[in-house]
This record gives C-alpha cells, sequence and structure tokens, in this order.
C-alpha cells in the first residue's frame, strides 16, 4: 500500500490518520445488491436498475484503482441467479457484453489485469467469449486486480478445490497430509493474491449470499443502506475510512488484554 496515498485519503476527509490503524484495504469485495428495488422506486424497469448499477460501477473501480487498492471483487452474477426471469437474465448477460465493450479499452491503458471468477463454461458463448479475451487482452497488465464474478458461488469454487487436491493425491502427486490452507487458496480462482479485508454490501442486507466464503475469513463488514445504483464515490470512502479506523485482531485480543 502505498503510504502517501494513505495518508492522503485520510488528509482530504479532514481526519488525522488513526494510530496504528489507518491503512487501507489491500483487498476489497464488492455484492452491488439493490438495483431491483432503486428501479421500484423509480418506477423503472428491473433492467433500467441494473444498468444504472453499471453506471456507479465505473467510478467505483476508478477510484479503487486511483487509491493503489491491490485487488476488487465484485459480485456480478451468481449460480443462483439463473433462476430469476428470463427477461431479467438476458439484460444482466447484455450488460457483460455492453460493459466491456465501453471499459475494456481503459481498464487496459490503465494496466489493470482483470481476472474472471466462476464457471465461464457455463455461460452463452458470446459472454464466455467476451470474459476471456478480457482475460487475455490484460493477462500482463501489473496494476489493480479486477476480480468479476459471474456465474460463480463459493461453495461450487470450494468443490472445484478439493476435487483438484484430490486428484493430485490420486496421481501421487502429495500426501494427505501435505493439504495446507495455503494449498486450497492456490486451487481457488483468487489464487495468489491477498484475502479479503473489507467486504461490502450495499442496501442495508446482512449477508454473503455464497460470495468468496473462504476468502472472507477475516474481512471487516460494511453494510451501508444505500441501493447499489445509488452508491458514490463519496459513499465508497466512508466505508473505508470506517474499516481503516477498525482494530483487526484475527482471533487474539486488544494489546491491553482486554
Amino acid at each position: 500500500m502505498n503510504v502517501k496515498m494513505v495518508r492522503e485519503f485520510w488528509r482530504m476527509w479532514g481526519e488525522e490518520e488513526p494510530e496504528k490503524k489507518g491503512e487501507l484495504p489491500r483487498h476489497v469485495a464488492i455484492i452491488m445488491d439493490g438495483n431491483g428495488r432503486w428501479a421500484k422506486q423509480h418506477k423503472l424497469s428491473v433492467s433500467r436498475g441494473h444498468r444504472q448499477g453499471t453506471e456507479a460501477l465505473r467510478e467505483i473501480i476508478r477510484h479503487t484503482d486511483d487509491l493503489g487498492i491491490e485487488a476488487l471483487s465484485l459480485y456480478a452474477f451468481s449460480t443462483e441467479n439463473w433462476r430469476r426471469p428470463a427477461e431479467e437474465v438476458a439484460a444482466l448477460m447484455q450488460l457483460i457484453l455492453d460493459f466491456f465493450a465501453s471499459e475494456i479499452d481503459e481498464l487496459d491503458e490503465k494496466n489493470v489485469r482483470i481476472l474472471i471468477l466462476g464457471d465461464k463454461e457455463g455461460l452463452p458463448e458470446k459472454q464466455r467469449e467476451t470474459l476471456l479475451e478480457a482475460e487475455r487482452r490484460t493477462g500482463g497488465n501489473t496494476g489493480l486486480r479486477l476480480n468479476i464474478a459471474v456465474n460463480y458461488g463459493s461453495r461450487a469454487e470450494m468443490v472445484k478445490a478439493v476435487r483438484e487436491i484430490a486428484e493430485e493425491a490420486r496421481e501421487g502427486k502429495i500426501l494427505p497430509g501435505d493439504i495446507s490452507e495455503e494449498m486450497i487458496s492456490e486451487h481457488l480462482y483468487t489464487k495468489g493474491q491477498p484475502e479479503v479485508d473489507l467486504l461490502i454490501r450495499t442496501s442495508g442486507e446482512m449477508r454473503l449470499s455464497n460470495f468468496l466464503l473462504y476468502q472472507n475469513a477475516y474481512a471487516e463488514f460494511v453494510f451501508p443502506k444505500v441501493l447499489w445504483p445509488d452508491f458514490t464515490v463519496e459513499e465508497y470512502d466512508r466505508c473505508l475510512r470506517a474499516f481503516g479506523k477498525r482494530d483487526r485482531r484475527y482471533g487474539g485480543r486488544e494489546e491491553s488484554g482486554t
């Protein structure tokens, strides 16, 4: 983390950097919730709500990159979302194409590396090829790691990891006693990245919805009530400030022993 950038972040808000805290997270995960409710409030179609949510997303990605945060994971489409009405699913699939058509040049130019979390083989051909091309094009970039979860479920991710490790054991490459937390992490989609430090779920809902269950083991959670299409950079900064003021103990105690 760039120390100069962290101090500038706190100065921007007119606050002193908290003693022994004040860090920005290395890895932020966001469950972008509330598009449907926003659409209902504005008497618009659900697809219009999702499109407005994409507009909010652009600024959040840019700001995350500007702050020097290492990784940003976004929950775009879960394995359970296929159960939604066909019209809504079709709108979400179209948004995938539209987003990359409009944003890939800027993301690549800014050295952002895109990684798709989830089962790409289960997607329609156009969407699958678009996502694969985004990964290929930005694969050599060294800046922000932008993880976009599409057709993703955390339990399925862990099953995939277990099967891969079991196959290595069957082939005699490893022994059961060799299996460690680090080995499991290396078989997840996010291998090589820091674990999630801060999870944000907008709209006030307080649940993980099968998102990065393993990676969120010691994450700090923030649940702003604002709906995702209204989630601004200022709202995002409030979440980052809340994180910076927390005392992360990782199962231990405060230095005072209380």
